[in-house]
């Protein structure tokens, strides 16, 4: 079992998590309040990728309203690609600008009177952290530097697992219900056909049999073994606020019950 997280599967716990807070001045990304209605856990934008000071702040203080857990979603500066391109970036670097992200929700999340439970890479900065050993302890570093009880969130079965045993954080696995899978257990690019799941039905039933049986359907057929912690929908999707409330609804049905992460 990894180090600070139970085992999600083997007790009928879920996290349910989604990425918010990703609007910026005067532009509006999808329904924040209404997803965190559904979600356990907001890995929140910190500038990088997406999101500003004030959305932050708004964010962070609508997930303590709800009582939902906050972890902080840092990206590669790149507002124009919404953190979704590749980058060369050094594992100096990519240590510099989590820690600067972790430091800047921590400060929201102090001023809200809440406490950054995890730490979650979004985009790029997570599918190549995921397949490169060296970008993923970079990542790891700066979780276990950047307060105290961080836990990295991280794709079940990648790099991220080992990178925060060698470092000595917390790690918590995660999948995704939105998101296709390869045999391999990597996730489809968002540029292919079928990479991206629209339908709330299929979502949901996916997500119950990741809870029950720890195991996904990839895009070819084959059956991946994964064990998550926690579950992500994204919350820039037209259908997130209905997913978000299917999704739940499907793993309470089938007796799994819903609880933002934390280390034990």
């Amino acid at each position: 079992m990894t180090k600070g997280v139970g085992e999600a599967v083997a007790v009928m716990m879920m996290d349910l998590n989604s990425d918010l807070g990703e609007s910026f001045g005067a532009w509006t990304m999808g329904d924040d309040e209404a997803v965190l209605a559904s979600v356990s856990s907001a890995n929140v934008a910190c500038g990088y990728h997406a999101g500003d000071p004030e959305v932050m702040l708004k964010t962070v203080r609508a997930a303590a309203r709800r009582s939902v857990g906050v972890g902080a979603h840092p990206g590669y500066p790149d507002l124009v690609g919404f953190g979704r391109r590749n980058m060369a970036c050094s594992p100096d670097e990519v240590y510099a600008f989590t820690l600067y992200q972790i430091g800047a929700l921590t400060a929201v999340c102090r001023a809200s009177g809440v406490s950054l439970r995890h730490v979650k890479p979004h985009g790029a900065l997570y599918n190549q952290a995921a397949k490169d050993p060296r970008l993923a302890e970079a990542i790891a570093r700066a979780v276990k530097d950047g307060g105290e009880g961080l836990m990295l969130l991280g794709l079940a079965n990648s790099a991220f697992g080992g990178a925060a045993a060698t470092v000595g954080v917390p790690f918590a696995a995660e999948a995704f219900a939105d998101r296709a899978y390869r045999a391999d257990g990597t996730l489809v690019p968002r540029g292919e056909p079928g990479a991206v799941i629209h339908d709330e039905s299929v979502a949901a039933a996916r997500v119950v049999r990741m809870a029950t049986e720890g195991v996904v359907e990839a895009i070819d057929g084959t059956l991946v073994s994964l064990r998550p912690h926690s579950v992500c929908l994204h919350g820039d999707t037209k259908e997130a606020v209905t997913m978000a409330r299917e999704v739940r609804r499907a793993l309470e049905g089938a007796g799994v019950e819903i609880r933002a992460l934390e280390v034990r």
